[in-house]
This record gives C-alpha cells, sequence and structure tokens, in this order.
C-alpha cells in the first residue's frame, strides 16, 4: 500500500469517526453478529490458514483462536447494552445541586497492530472491543502469517465498511508508516523491543497506546505440590502452539529433592502425547513448528549449549525444535536472559523460597506468574512480595481465557489491559460530565470573600473536610 492510498484510507476513516462514535446499540450489535457468523462458517478455512502459515495443530486453532474470538464476541453482545450506559457516580455535598455521571464514549480512528503467535484471536479480540466502544480500525497482522492475513482481511471485508474496519497487509515498512498517522489509540502485541519503538512513534502524536508484551513468566513449585499435576499442566501450557505463547511458562523453580521427580513426570508427558522417539515426535500431528528460520536459529542456539532431558535433533528444514527439558540450568544460564518463546523449559531448583522471591523481585515485571501449591500462606506470601501480570494458582495459562478478568502486563510486560469491560474501557474515553440544576450553593464560594455568606460557606467547607 502506498502512501497516498494510506493517507486516503486514514482521512476516510476520520471523516466517519463521529458516525460510528454516535452510532446506537443495535447498530454494534449488529456488526459483531455478522462478526461471529462470518467466524463460524469459514473456521475451516481460518484452522487451514494457521496451519499453512506454521503448521498449527487444528485442535490447538479451534481452542485458541476461533473459540476465544468467538467467546469475546459473545460476552460483547450479552454485556454491551451495559457498558454503554453512562455510570452515574456520587457528587460531594459541597457541589449540592449537581449530579455527576461518566459517559464512555469512543476514542476515534485507532491501529490494532497483531502478532504472529497468535495471528487470528490477537487481531479479532481487540478489534471486538474497538467496534463495541464506537471506533473505526485500522488493523495490521504480521507479514510472518500471511495465509492468516488474508482469511483475516476477506473476514473484515465481508463484515465491515471501509470506513468502519479494515486490515492493511503488508511488510514491516507498514507498520512503521502506519505509526505515522495520528491515531487516537494505538494497540500493539508483541515483543518488548518493539513495543518501546511503538511507544516512541505514538509520543510523536501523544497517542495513547495499550502494549500487551511479554517476559519471563517464572513458575514456582511448592513441596507440597502435586509432581504428576504440575508436569501435566505445565506440559500443556508450554509445548502449547509450540511454545510461542506470550504467557507460556517460560522457567520453573522446584525444591532440590523434588527434582527427579518431576524429571520423570515430565518425560512422561512428553513420549504419552508426542511420541516416544525422536522420529514420533517429529511426525506428531499436535506440535507447531517454529514461525521462521530467524526464530529457529535463535532456539537451536540455545539448546546447543544446554543439557537436554531428550536429546532430540533439531530440524532446520522443518523448522523444528522438539520438545525440550533442560536440567541443568542456574541463573547464570544463558537461557536466563531473555524471554524463551519456544518449546524449551529451564528447570531450576531451589532450598530456600525467600531467595526464588529475591531473583523474581529483582526481575523485569512478567505478564504471568505461576504457583503450585497447596499451602495459603506459601501462595499469599508469593502473591505478596511479587509482581505480575497475571497469576495462574495451581495451573497456566488459563487466566486470559476468563473475560472477567483483565488481560495486561506491567512495565516491561505491558502497558494497560482488555478482555471483556476492559478491552472496551481500554479503547473508550471516559468523559466526566457535572450537571447543575438550578438549586446550588457553589455561589456562596464566588468573590468578594468577604461578604458573610462567604465566610459562612468556607466555615461549612471545613466542617466537611
Amino acid at each position: 500500500m502506498e502512501n497516498n492510498e494510506l493517507e486516503s484510507l486514514f482521512k476516510l476513516m476520520t471523516e466517519n469517526r463521529w458516525k460510528l462514535s454516535e452510532s446506537t446499540l443495535e447498530f454494534r450489535l449488529k456488526k459483531l453478529e455478522l462478526l461471529k457468523k462470518e467466524i463460524v462458517n469459514r473456521r475451516e478455512e481460518i484452522k487451514e490458514a494457521m496451519y499453512k502459515d506454521f503448521k498449527k495443530p487444528y485442535p490447538e486453532s479451534e481452542l485458541t483462536e476461533i473459540h476465544t474470538s468467538i467467546d469475546e464476541i459473545n460476552f460483547a453482545l450479552k454485556n454491551l447494552k451495559k457498558w454503554m450506559k453512562p455510570k452515574k457516580v456520587r457528587t460531594p455535598i459541597a457541589l449540592f445541586g449537581s449530579s455527576s455521571r461518566i459517559f464512555y464514549e469512543a476514542k476515534g480512528v485507532v491501529l490494532i497492530l497483531a502478532p504472529w503467535n497468535y495471528p487470528f484471536s490477537l487481531l479479532i479480540n481487540p478489534l471486538v472491543a474497538a467496534v463495541a466502544a464506537g471506533n473505526a480500525v485500522i488493523a495490521r497482522p504480521s507479514e510472518k502469517t500471511p495465509a492468516t492475513g488474508l482469511i483475516l482481511n476477506s473476514i473484515i471485508e465481508k463484515v465491515f465498511l471501509k470506513n468502519e474496519a479494515c486490515v492493511c497487509i503488508g511488510e514491516i515498512d507498514l507498520a512503521e508508516r502506519l505509526l505515522k498517522l495520528p491515531f487516537d489509540h494505538i494497540f500493539f502485541t508483541g515483543s518488548t523491543q518493539v513495543g518501546q519503538k511503538v511507544m516512541e512513534a505514538a509520543a510523536k502524536n501523544l497517542t495513547p497506546v495499550t502494549l500487551e508484551l511479554g517476559g519471563k513468566s517464572p513458575v514456582i513449585i511448592d513441596h507440597d505440590a502435586d509432581l504428576a499435576d504440575c508436569a501435566k499442566k505445565l506440559f500443556w501450557g508450554k509445548f502449547l502452539n509450540g511454545g510461542q505463547t506470550c504467557v507460556a511458562p517460560d522457567y520453573v523453580y522446584i525444591p532440590e529433592d523434588k527434582k527427579q521427580e518431576f524429571i520423570k513426570f515430565f518425560k512422561h508427558e512428553i513420549e504419552n502425547r508426542f511420541g516416544e522417539t525422536s522420529s514420533q515426535r517429529l511426525a506428531s500431528p499436535d506440535f507447531a513448528r517454529i514461525i521462521d528460520i530467524k526464530s529457529f536459529e535463535r532456539l537451536a542456539g540455545k539448546i546447543a549449549v544446554e543439557k537436554t532431558l531428550l536429546g532430540d535433533k533439531v530440524l532446520r528444514d522443518e523448522r523444528f525444535i522438539p520438545p525440550t527439558l533442560l536440567t541443568d540450568v542456574t541463573i547464570q544460564s544463558p537461557i536466563m536472559e531473555d524471554e524463551i518463546f519456544g518449546p524449551i523449559l529451564p528447570l531450576l531448583t531451589y532450598t530456600d523460597l525467600s531467595k526464588v522471591i529475591e531473583h523474581i523481585q529483582k526481575s523485569p515485571k512478567p505478564l504471568a506468574l505461576y504457583v503450585f501449591s497447596r499451602n495459603k500462606k506459601t501462595i499469599n506470601k508469593i502473591l505478596k512480595q511479587t509482581t505480575s501480570g497475571g497469576v495462574g494458582i495451581n495451573h497456566v495459562v488459563l487466566h486470559l481465557a476468563n473475560p472477567h478478568l483483565p488481560f495486561g502486563g506491567i512495565g516491561p510486560s505491558g502497558l494497560g489491559s482488555y478482555h471483556g469491560y476492559f478491552g472496551f474501557k481500554t479503547f473508550s474515553h471516559e468523559r466526566a460530565v457535572l450537571k447543575q440544576s438550578r438549586f446550588t450553593l457553589t455561589h456562596l464560594y464566588f468573590p468578594p470573600y468577604t461578604t458573610f455568606r462567604s465566610k459562612i460557606a468556607f466555615k461549612l467547607l471545613r466542617f466537611l473536610e
């Protein structure tokens, strides 16, 4: 897309933004219903596109892309009437005669920059929130998932007019050119490094941003945890989507005396679910591939310097990094330097929980933190002495599937949140509106301040303090 086309599109959106901002509940519900219908009707095409892009298993596409998108739409359809209503709030007695409300109004023209790892749902979900809030939307899918980008474009074209919502497909330079435009909000999902660039670009236009980033999400296994259960859940959460999940467990802390038992259970999970031999694991239809060669080589380099549990070979032509447990890792190991974002799980041991907490406190704030424990005191101690975007207790990843919870990071792992009502708020301006009736006391505060009534008024204020 050339610059003049991009500018024309943006102008088209800008000219329509007030119409969309004033759109009725019925109009917005109709658009969301049409979007849902189109996704349902084309679910097989959607799954085929993601398999073509990085061999994402069909069941995983159904669960993590299509179902989550439909669930987000359903939640908005059920609750949008309530969200759109102005919220009446209390007014202090000093402003007697006034009433106060919060109006939720659309921000205007918004930009959604989607990632490649969940290329469908991580574009559709913020789009749902933006449309529900009455915005015009320009969305750009990742250039790394071209097949998914095409199906997204086809679906959005079918549901929305071009001045309501559209998909722009292109390479990285397209994203850079989009960021130069004076959007009313930018929603970005991706790496912390790129997130910094997005925020820098947005600052030039004083554009507010939502940054959904990542980080090294730790797991703490307590002494009393059920290790077989831990291994099963960590296996799923780590190897889902080939390990390319922003809230995937990044590394595990386990008591020193529980290490070998956990390794036994984790090995069983890998062999039982992906195959007992290297060739069986390679042939498994349930394990996604790494997105591109650059990412493959980064991950292969990490494995090359570490001791692995099964010792499977990596295959460059297949972009295959096997499900890997690193069994001999310390805080100083290279694998602990940055987010892994692949099917590699480092295992660290501890004897003193306070040292684990100290390490997490000193590390960049993660997007998620996971605790496996039956001890309430231990759980509360970890919650009080650490911070993270979200927390999972005795499970992993699931917290982002609850539309009643805000999903987002903190610090290096993100800025702002969405899902459900929190997504509606993200794409809305909360406008404060105070209405004064005929009966008021506020004129008592007007000068000159030496009159009897002013003195009485200021005594009243002190009484109310």
